[in-house]
């Protein structure tokens, strides 16, 4: 099959490509609005960009057209968030959360959540999240309908026991981030795992 997303099947390119291009990592991202309201929402379309410096990126979209997601909303007014990545545990608090509610709702509140401080940003950390990453804004992009926000990662939280303390490496079996596969409702554990040793080139 074959199909042109420039041309007459454009109207298909969500459904294709959200559905093909898998597993996604998922940024559960946590804001604060003007009136210190914590929002917090996940995003599929994210990944990390590079390491000099480290940079993280994310597609939040709109609402409606021409309307941002409160996400980027508060992103832009502030410069602020927090990526919470998210293993099995959380698998439901973060579904719940990702419900379209009106500007000013707290996702935080509705489902129960709790936040810790961060160090460096005013958005604080999904507690029972393994991994945070606090942010700066970088840059917003606009491109399209499309909205890329690239942040700079500035702070990296861990649960205890998910690095080694020596080598800093994932301990196997200490973190279990789920994934998001085909739309509309698919997601992946990442349990079966192997390992491929990268070949040394003859030259």
């Amino acid at each position: 099959m074959e199909f042109d997303l420039l041309g007459a099947d454009a109207r298909h390119a969500y459904k294709l490509l959200a559905g093909l291009v898998t597993p996604r990592p998922i940024a559960w991202v946590t804001t604060i609005d003007e009136e210190g309201r914590i929002n917090a929402a996940p995003f599929s379309f994210f990944n990390l960009l590079g390491t000099r410096p480290p940079i993280l990126g994310f597609a939040p979209g709109d609402k409606e057209p021409g309307i941002p997601k409160d996400t980027a909303r508060n992103i832009r007014r502030s410069g602020e968030f927090v990526v919470n990545l998210v293993d099995e545990a959380n698998a439901e608090a973060m579904n719940a959360t990702s419900a379209e509610w009106e500007f000013g709702i707290s996702e935080i509140s509705l489902v129960g959540l709790d936040t810790i401080p961060s160090t460096n940003v005013a958005p604080p950390r999904i507690a029972s999240a393994p991994v945070a990453l606090e942010c700066r804004e970088w840059s917003t992009i606009e491109i399209g309908r499309n909205r890329l926000v690239i942040g700079l990662i500035e702070r990296v939280h861990t649960r205890e026991g998910v690095l080694d303390p020596e080598t800093l490496l994932v301990r196997p079996g200490h973190f279990a981030p789920i994934g998001r596969m085909e739309v509309p409702s698919g997601y992946c554990r990442t349990r079966d795992r192997f390992d491929m040793v990268r070949p040394e080139s003859d030259r």
